[in-house]
């Protein structure tokens, strides 16, 4: 049985955001025969320009996400929400792995969205607005699998969201069929 090897993207590059904490807990989530990576560098990353991205130019932040992208056989993409809408980090992150455009290391590749805010929304447009970049992007979204999660702050108040029974139990079930979806799409 081979490894299926799942690249996280967080939307939040504040270390002890929700958000992040999130993908924590999908990374000690993985199931038997998964590794979950969270993509360290995405603050080094610049705002996506063809200007710069020429055949022939290495930008290391960039080499980085795009060799990371490329060995992943899915992704999760987990969000805040910023005035009603994604993140410009994590937009900025799918820009680069679309790219170059038709053959991107997203394309075909199963990928899953949780998002997460204070408010009662739970980060849905955020959420929509992912789950629309990365589709136009070539990814394949794993539509049965969204998760948001609103009133975090009550929710978890000091505790890590791993500490929550629940949110551990849906964080998992993302993650199983994000992995289960990974392996149908690489072995089509």
């Amino acid at each position: 049985m081979s490894q299926t090897n799942v690249l996280v993207l967080v939307g939040s590059l504040r270390a002890g955001s929700v958000n992040r904490q999130l993908a924590e807990t999908a990374v000690s989530a993985a199931p038997e025969g998964a590794t979950l990576t969270v993509f360290e560098g995405l603050a080094d990353v610049p705002f996506y320009n063809e200007d710069i991205d020429v055949e022939g130019a290495s930008i290391p932040a960039v080499d980085a996400l795009r060799s990371a992208a490329s060995d992943a056989d899915a992704f999760l993409l987990v969000t805040p929400e910023y005035n009603g809408t994604i993140p410009a980090v994590l937009k900025n992150a799918i820009d680069w792995i679309s790219r170059p455009y038709g053959v991107g290391a997203v394309k075909d590749k199963a990928v899953a969205v949780i998002s997460a805010s204070p408010s009662g929304n739970g980060a849905k447009w955020a959420h929509e607005d992912t789950t629309k970049a990365v589709r136009i992007a070539g990814g394949k979204v794993v539509e049965d699998t969204a998760l948001s999660i609103g009133g975090t702050g009550a929710l978890f108040g000091e505790l890590h969201p791993r500490e929550n029974a629940e949110v551990l139990a849906q964080v998992s079930k993302v993650v199983s069929d994000l992995v289960d979806a990974g392996k149908q799409l690489v072995n089509a």
